[in-house]
């Protein structure tokens, strides 16, 4: 059905304030889950982390965690991950979730969300990475980014085709459609 095996899911390790966006993430792991795609995820078990990996284990998705050891440490692992890698740093845990990953899905988040949005972001700018980034802009969530994005443009520090490195959709049933149109266009 789907050309990818796996999609990396960048999101918050906090539930936030709109419950819309837990839901969706519990529903994103379910199509992940249905579809046979394997979810690549930090291996939180709270927030949104918690919800899209209970959403793809709850319907026999394969959920591959990739953390680092102070996360680790700080967390307890309540879910029975498909596979988990505990990795020395936090840097060669963004490598391990890039490597593994065919494509990128950014749910509504916060530093650390924006930290991985802008590594994979300035790869793919750079040529070193050809992966779709879906942004998942529910009730405008990510406007705010892409208005900062579209100020760099017109200030002259961001080119304007590297303002479409990202791809906005509105609903999570958008988000494979997306990627594999992507995909499908770079041929």
């Amino acid at each position: 059905m789907y050309k990818i095996k796996s999609l990396s899911v960048f999101c918050g390790s906090a539930d936030g304030k709109n419950p819309r966006y837990v839901k969706d993430a519990v529903k994103l792991g379910k199509i992940l889950a249905e579809s046979g795609i394997r979810l690549i995820y930090g291996a939180g078990h709270v927030g949104m982390m918690g919800a899209v990996a209970k959403g793809a284990l709850d319907n026999g998705g394969t959920v591959v965690g990739i953390i680092n050891t102070l996360l680790q440490d700080r967390e307890e692992q309540i879910f029975e991950l498909s596979e988990l890698k505990i990795l020395p740093s936090l840097h060669t845990r963004k490598d391990a979730m890039l490597e593994a990953s065919d494509a990128f899905c950014v749910l509504p988040g916060g530093i650390g969300t924006l930290d991985e949005i802008f590594e994979v972001m300035t790869l793919k700018q750079l040529g070193e990475l050809n992966k779709p980034i879906i942004m998942y802009n529910a009730d405008g969530f990510w406007e705010p980014l892409r208005k900062m994005i579209d100020s760099l443009v017109a200030a002259g520090y961001v080119r304007p085709e590297h303002a479409k490195l990202l791809t906005y959709v509105d609903r999570i049933e958008d988000i494979l459609p997306t990627v594999e149109s992507e995909i499908s266009a770079r041929g």
